[in-house]
């Protein structure tokens, strides 16, 4: 039994990550629920790192291909009319949008973490964008991908650092917005949250080098719920791949509604004889 928070955190952490329902929304209620706020951001880096590299293995072939067209694009013109130079230039500088924006709201994201009702205010958010997105078309050829919209998702991905506001449903829906076609839309939005979620570990990883008993503060379990954040990570990329292409977002939408409908009702509920 002693386990069973890390194990659980850890499907969590898999699941929510990429489904589009808010992975810190959800890592924030069940850590107040399981009192583990000590060994939270020790276990949260761990669970972080096991989900980006359920993203590298599952868009392995893109990142090598894409990679090497950007590459080829300093050494010759060719290389410079690929779809890689396009989307490598996107991808940074949508990074650096996230990375201004992300940094000046941590202090904002770290209060938020411990407010419930903070977190019921960003579900509800995400309820609303992704109902917006089930309108927006699921098929059809869309707009290339430019600079603009790549600093467009990058501030929108800034934003998401907020917990409650999913991630990926924001960043997919933005793309789509932009006129990105659905499965673009999905493979950039998990292209670019790499460099952002590897800065954002590495500032963790500083951080967690100060405390001299971080080890210590590991939950019971932890190994296996890295593991498990990994495969069920895997297992949840490829359903949201299938749902943004048939565009199936409303259900998704009334969950998190729901969720954040139950968290702002729940002190109404204690204080009622």
């Amino acid at each position: 039994m002693e386990y069973l928070p890390a194990l659980f955190l850890g499907v969590i952490q898999g699941v929510t990550e990429f489904l589009p329902v808010s992975s810190s929304g959800h890592l924030a209620l069940f850590q107040q629920l399981f009192s583990m706020d000590e060994s939270a951001l020790s276990y949260d880096l761990f669970l972080h790192f096991a989900t980006m590299g359920a993203t590298v293995l599952f868009f392995r072939k893109d990142i090598v291909s894409l990679f090497r067209e950007w590459s080829s694009g300093f050494l010759s013109s060719r290389g410079r009319k690929t779809e890689g130079w396009t989307l490598g230039w996107a991808v940074a500088a949508g990074t650096v949008a996230t990375g201004v924006l992300g940094l000046s709201l941590k202090p904002l994201v770290r209060q938020a973490m411990t407010l419930p009702a903070a977190v019921a205010a960003g579900l509800l958010v995400t309820a609303a964008l992704l109902w917006y997105g089930s309108n927006l078309p699921s098929r059809g050829e869309g707009r290339p991908l430019t600079l603009r919209t790549g600093i467009i998702v990058g501030l929108i991905q800034g934003v998401a650092v907020l917990p409650g506001i999913s991630r990926s449903g924001s960043t997919i829906v933005g793309g789509m917005k932009s006129g990105m076609p659905p499965l673009d839309a999905f493979r950039f939005s998990f292209l670019l949250s790499l460099p952002a979620i590897f800065g954002a570990t590495l500032l963790e990883v500083r951080e967690l080098m100060k405390m001299d008993s971080w080890r210590a503060t590991l939950p019971p379990g932890w190994l296996a719920g890295v593991i498990l954040a990994f495969l069920t990570g895997l297992a949840a990329l490829a359903l949201l791949r299938r749902l943004v292409s048939r565009g199936q977002w409303k259900p998704f939408a009334l969950y998190c509604a729901l969720l954040g409908g139950v968290i702002l009702a729940l002190p109404l509920f204690r204080g009622t004889p």
